[in-house]
């Protein structure tokens, strides 16, 4: 094999004959990949360059950094026109690209190099088959999950009164990133930006950001609008830490929420039908459901609460309370109305039913699981309940 090629033979082969059966499926004669989460994904690690992947045969992977990666497949070349002599004779018939994340620049420079063939967008291909993970990719996650529960089980000891929530939020990142944390949360296409998570205090909760987050926050600077704003925590305010879990390249997703001192009941009672709903849903959730009727249990489950008004947020709402997690923060399938997903064993998911209560904050859980043949087990374990900081 390759020495580009990082994966354990057997999860390459896996992985490799997924694509390669899909894009037979699908009458497209190879893929040319171009994104950094989807050549990690084949070949476990971030190149710059692509990897031409023929519906039969063996793929070839055009490097032009780093040097020194020998083996079968691997070509080196300055531009991409020098991939053309490589594939010769065996032009395909149909190439797929990723269209929904390939720059346009690019794109119109690839239908010069391969103007003898026809264009497929394999981007949905590639989603699909990413969401439905293997045993390694669980065990990486699960990794993660292991470390990410632990870092917030120290949340509580490193809290001190006064701080702002950026303070906290950088003490909590400092802990994170000494457990071994990349830093990196890896998001697909250009509807989003973040940096290690989001820590809401308060009324800064009830903030929109234009991102599709579940919650909002109006940041410290303009450029980035989501997230911590430098208030002050304080009491009968809820704290609510949605940090990075990207630990091993593969990441949980897992939010907590404290609370400095007592809280009014509305927020108690919001927090509680969170954990309601994720543990209901976890039950519920079996492979072949559409990904929309967990979404419509957890409307059912908040309007016997009568929370509708706080629920996915205030002032604005999020559209989904929950989405696939992987490689990037944004996978299939999405727990949302209008969803056409369908759930399948080896999904892993992040439920975030969450609620923002006015002049108290957001409150909720977030958790990370993957689907099994007895519904959804948890990957991240840290406790559920509203931890008082006091």
């Amino acid at each position: 094999m390759s020495q580009l090629i990082i994966l354990p033979d057997t999860e390459y082969g896996i992985r490799l004959g997924n694509i390669q059966r899909a894009l037979s499926a699908q009458h497209i004669d190879a893929a040319l990949i171009t994104d950094n989460a989807n050549k990690y994904y084949i070949t476990g690690r971030v190149f710059s360059g692509s990897a031409y992947i023929p519906a039969e045969g063996m793929p070839i992977f055009f490097v032009r950094r780093p040097v020194g990666l020998e083996g079968d497949g691997v070509i080196y070349v300055r531009k991409p026109e020098e991939m053309a002599a490589s594939i010769g004779l065996n032009m395909p018939h149909v190439i797929g690209l990723e269209l929904d994340v390939t720059p346009y620049s690019t794109a119109e420079r690839l239908k010069k190099i391969f103007s003898s063939s026809d264009m497929a967008n394999v981007s949905k291909i590639m989603s699909q088959i990413r969401s439905v993970k293997t045993d390694y990719e669980i065990e990486l996650i699960r990794q993660s999950g292991v470390k990410h529960e632990r870092v917030y089980r120290r949340i509580p000891h490193i809290f001190r009164s006064g701080m702002t929530d950026i303070e906290f939020q950088i003490e909590i990142e400092r802990i994170s990133r000494l457990e071994g944390c990349l830093g990196q949360f890896r998001i697909s296409g250009n509807s989003m930006e973040l940096f290690m998570g989001n820590i809401l205090t308060g009324k800064n909760a009830d903030n929109p950001t234009p991102y599709d987050f579940a919650m909002g926050g109006e940041g410290i600077d303009p450029s980035l609008p989501v997230g911590a704003n430098g208030s002050v925590i304080r009491p009968g305010e809820t704290i609510m830490v949605d940090l990075n879990g990207n630990y091993t390249g593969y990441m949980t997703d897992m939010t907590r929420t404290f609370s400095l001192g007592n809280v009014e009941p509305l927020a108690s009672k919001a927090h509680e039908c969170s954990i309601a709903i994720c543990h209901e849903i976890a039950k519920t959730a079996r492979q072949g459901m559409e990904a929309k009727a967990l979404y419509e249990l957890a409307e059912k489950i908040v309007a016997e609460h009568d929370l509708h008004a706080y629920f996915m947020g205030h002032r604005q709402k999020a559209g989904f309370i929950g989405h696939g997690v992987g490689i990037e923060i944004n996978e299939a399938p999405v727990i949302a109305p209008r969803s056409r997903d369908i759930l399948a064993i080896g999904n892993v998911v992040a439920l975030e039913p969450k609620f923002v209560i006015p002049g108290v904050g957001a409150v909720g859980i977030e958790n990370t699981y993957v689907l099994t043949a007895d519904g959804l087990t948890s990957l991240t374990n840290a406790p559920e309940q509203l931890i008082n900081l006091e």
